[in-house]
């Protein structure tokens, strides 16, 4: 027999004998003379060959191995018939890239073909792009953004969610017509079983060989049925080809020829199986018994009844040793995932202990969000846990997590509270500055304006959509105020006309010296600039003077043993204190938005190269392009700590 679980239709089973006495009558009937190509068995021998195949399927009916065997046939019986699409290994395509191989695929491809590629589609944009939202988030934070103001779109995120319901959608269409097509495959095959039913129970010569052998032909060429039917239209199809050789005999030896070959086949196909037990992958050895067993049930037919159970026997003995290997191998993982459930409830117990009860700033939950992160990076990385375990640990996870998530969003709409507060009081800031600008008290205005400026800075962050738009207001009527004042200061002042002709006198004095070739250290050159600066300012129209004096700071420092950054910071202090002294504040604010500006294309241009290293990382450390791509780090990352240094230095003023 080919399943030890099955069993005869009850139908079948009550009226076995009824049915075979009923044929056994006719059989008198029919003409026993040798030109007869079919001939009816006598009743004994029949009842009791029956009485004994009845008593195989029942003693076969505990072989859990062939049950797990015919249950895996009967989930893939439903498979449909297409072309392979090979798998592609995306973990490189860019997300543009990912977007148009997921486009090709769902437009030019049979939807059954695909779903392997897609899911590794799925899988890798949402890998990638959750990286994407990660670094700008991060971004975004580090420009003083709030987490609970971060808000992230990219289009092409539309357009991949786009392609991926059409894809669905394509998926359920074909889904329902299969469904359809399989339901019509199992009338065809239930109507074969009926007249192979009648072609047996009707038995007499003539074209029945014929006949029978037509309706295999048919069974084999319907396609698949649904896979909740599989086995018992398999088990009702196959008792009634048993019926049908067990109740008849060629005499021209076509029967015998049958079970022979049919023998030889299942012969080769227990050979195959005996086989699969060296394969190393269990999975894949499985898979192909799977195959074994569908061809022994659909592909051929019975064999003679005293070779029957012993050919059975050595098919389920070898199907049995592959079953035991790969249950010890399922028990060897169980055992590994049970280790993971106290691994996985130790980083849950992480999560609960985590005290965010003294969180009092938006920089503390940071680091709060920033722990939880990691722990949610661990929890993921142990791996599986038993499926009997799985939703427990799950829900344990979810509820710690939902705990933290609670009091950091209670945190952050008090915060919003405190952001409204403090939009008011820049916006009264703002009027305050416009109702000034125009002042031609200097004296007095000049200290509320510097006094504006400082209570501005003392005033915490606003909602993010604001921002922008509050500061440009206040820094507009500050610097309009400003440029006024400075404009009446630099209005015929005879005293900066005379420091404008010391100031030409000392650079002549400084560049007698670089040419003579004097060497001049780092106290000479900061001597240069003591001097330069204890001299006072100029008039505004005439700065093209401290243009000159650096330049000649930088032909020091070329011609001489200067460190670089040395005599970048002392420029750098010359000119950020020769604001102080004009009182322009603007040009203070200027230079530190500028120099936070530098700082940020230095570490992007960073991130670049490092990223681009991830490109070539598979080559020497002597390869050339390496070499310079790391050179270039090496040379952004001194002067990021330049740019550093001149930032450190702007916010140590107090203006």
């Amino acid at each position: 027999m080919l399943d030890e679980t099955e069993k005869l239709p009850e139908e079948n089973e009550e009226n076995l004998k009824n049915q075979k006495t009923e044929n056994l009558d006719k059989a008198d009937k029919v003409d026993t003379k040798p030109k007869e190509v079919v001939e009816i068995d006598s009743k004994p021998e029949v009842e009791k060959e029956v009485t004994e195949e009845i008593k195989v399927e029942k003693n076969t009916s505990s072989n859990k191995a062939i049950d797990e065997i015919e249950n895996k046939i009967a989930e893939s019986s439903e498979g449909s018939d297409h072309e392979e699409i090979e798998v592609v290994d995306y973990s490189k395509f860019t997300l543009e890239e990912l977007v148009d191989q997921l486009t090709s695929l769902v437009k030019n491809q049979p939807v059954q073909s695909i779903n392997e590629n897609v899911n590794k589609i799925k899988k890798t944009f949402n890998s990638k792009f959750g990286a994407l939202i990660k670094s700008e988030k991060e971004k975004f934070l580090a420009a003083g953004g709030n987490t609970i103001d971060f808000h992230y779109q990219n289009p092409i995120k539309t357009t991949y969610n786009s392609i991926l319901y059409d894809f669905k959608i394509k998926r359920a269409e074909f889904f329902k017509n299969q469904e359809n097509k399989l339901n019509e495959n199992l009338d065809i095959k239930l109507e074969v079983i009926e007249q192979l039913k009648h072609l047996v129970d009707n038995a007499h010569g003539g074209d029945m060989y014929k006949n029978f052998k037509a309706l295999q032909d048919r069974w084999r060429e319907t396609g698949p049925i649904p896979r909740a039917k599989y086995n018992d239209t398999w088990r009702t199809y196959h008792h009634h080809v048993e019926r049908f050789y067990d109740l008849l005999h060629m005499s021209n030896d076509l029967r015998e020829l049958d079970f022979k070959h049919n023998l030889d086949e299942k012969l080769k196909l227990v050979e195959k199986a005996e086989e699969l037990d060296k394969l190393e992958d269990i999975n894949e050895a499985f898979k192909e018994l799977q195959v074994l067993h569908k061809l022994w049930k659909e592909d051929i037919g019975p064999v003679a009844r005293e070779h029957r159970e012993k050919v059975w026997d050595q098919f389920s003995e070898a199907t049995k040793k592959i079953h035991d290997k790969r249950h010890e191998h399922y028990k060897s993982l169980k055992s590994k995932f049970e280790g993971n459930i106290d691994k996985k409830l130790a980083v849950i117990a992480e999560i609960e202990a985590l005290d965010t009860s003294k969180n009092n700033s938006r920089s503390d939950w940071q680091k709060s969000i920033n722990e939880i992160e990691k722990l949610r990076e661990k929890f993921f990385a142990v791996g599986q846990v038993p499926r009997a375990k799985s939703d427990e640990i799950w829900n344990k996870f979810k509820n710690a997590t939902k705990k933290f998530n609670a009091a950091k969003n209670l945190f952050f709409k008090d915060l919003k509270k405190d952001y409204l507060e403090n939009l008011n009081k820049k916006k009264a800031l703002i009027e305050k500055a416009i109702a000034l600008k125009d002042s031609e008290d200097w004296d007095s205005t000049t200290e509320v304006m510097k006094k504006i400026q400082s209570d501005w800075k003392k005033i915490g962050h606003v909602p993010r959509k604001y921002s922008d738009k509050l500061w440009k207001e206040f820094k507009d009527a500050c610097n309009y105020y400003f440029d006024r004042l400075h404009n009446k200061q630099d209005e015929g002042n005879k005293e900066q006309v005379e420091i404008l002709n010391k100031k030409k006198d000392l650079l002549s004095t400084i560049k007698n010296t670089i040419d003579n070739k004097v060497e001049i250290d780092l106290e000479t050159l900061k001597d240069f600039v003591t001097n330069w600066r204890s001299l006072g300012r100029v008039p505004y129209e005439m700065r093209h003077i401290e243009m000159k004096f650096n330049k000649m700071l930088d032909k020091i420092a070329s011609e001489n043993k200067i460190d670089k950054e040395a005599v970048e910071m002392v420029k750098f202090e010359n000119l950020v204190n020769s604001y102080l002294e004009q009182g322009d504040f603007r040009k203070l604010d200027s230079e530190q938005m500028f120099v936070r500006k530098k700082i940020d294309e230095t570490n992007k241009e960073i991130q670049q190269l490092e990223n681009n290293i991830g490109f070539i990382s598979n080559v020497s450390d002597d390869n050339p392009l390496l070499k310079n791509v790391r050179n270039q780090i090496d040379s952004y990352k001194e002067t990021l700590e330049i740019w550093v240094t001149k930032l450190n230095y702007l916010r140590q003023l107090e203006y």
